[in-house]
């Protein structure tokens, strides 16, 4: 059996692609843990401007391998401390979706920033139907990327959203049929890797912040210090004046 996920460094953009198509991406704790870690490493990186996340075959992700969810120590479970790590990564992160996203996957993907998705997938979340409480994080991120009425629909009453649907609740940032979904990733990824990183970073943890009810307005002043402080405010300016691309080092 070959590894059930990938890391890549690309130039500035971090590549992680999960690979168990057999079962649909299923994430065991091991894993989630594992992911997590390698994932915790590439934080550090401050050459990484933007992350792509997919994955491999028929479906994006199904979630947490429920067969060992009966050893989970729920202080410490692996899905919501891999969300986490994800949701914070310092820089923005792209899910590119390439199937059907199911239980816990669903919150792997809202964890990321942005979200493309193909118009043949589906995405339903179970636990209601299993006898199980999804993780309280997962809750509060749904909530909070979707609000409290499409929440509740995948939720309490388990509802099969369709690609369009996605698109419409909010779930989904962009809808592209299967055959562009490589295309139009890689040209959000183009995009973001472009602008100011000192920017894209600062402004990433102010709106997770505020997203969470947490915003620190102090910090979110430091930041604006900091890129006002920066040489690539100097390189923004000239390029505008210049009518030029700007090209920006993070500094």
């Amino acid at each position: 059996m070959g590894a059930s996920f990938h890391i890549n460094v690309e130039n500035t953009t971090l590549r992680v692609r999960l690979d168990n198509p057999a079962q649909h991406n299923k994430l065991s704790p091991a894993t989630m843990k594992a992911l997590r870690e390698g994932l915790t490493e590439k934080a550090e990186d401050k050459s990484l401007r933007v992350m792509v996340l997919t994955g491999t075959g028929k479906s994006f992700c199904a979630g947490a391998d429920l067969g060992e969810l009966g050893r989970y120590n729920f202080d410490e479970n692996p899905l919501e401390q891999l969300t986490d790590v994800v949701e914070r990564l310092p820089f923005p992160t792209i899910c590119a979706l390439n199937g059907g996203v199911y239980g816990g996957g669903a919150d792997l993907a809202l964890s990321c920033d942005f979200r493309i998705g193909i118009t043949t997938m589906s995405s339903f979340i179970p636990p209601a139907r299993i006898g199980i409480h999804y993780p309280p994080a997962g809750l509060a991120r749904a909530v909070a990327r979707l609000g409290l009425g499409p929440a509740k629909r995948f939720f309490l009453a388990c509802e099969r959203m369709s690609a369009e649907e996605l698109k419409a609740i909010g779930f989904l940032d962009f809808l592209v049929t299967p055959e562009e979904l490589e295309a139009r990733t890689e040209a959000l990824t183009q995009d973001i890797a472009a602008l100011a990183p000192l920017s894209l970073r600062g402004m990433k943890e102010t709106l997770n912040d505020i997203a969470r009810g947490e915003l620190d307005v102090a910090k979110a002043r430091q930041f604006q210090l900091q890129c006002l402080q920066s040489d690539d405010f100097i390189e923004g300016k000239q390029a505008l004046a210049e009518k030029r691309p700007a090209n920006f080092k993070g500094a």
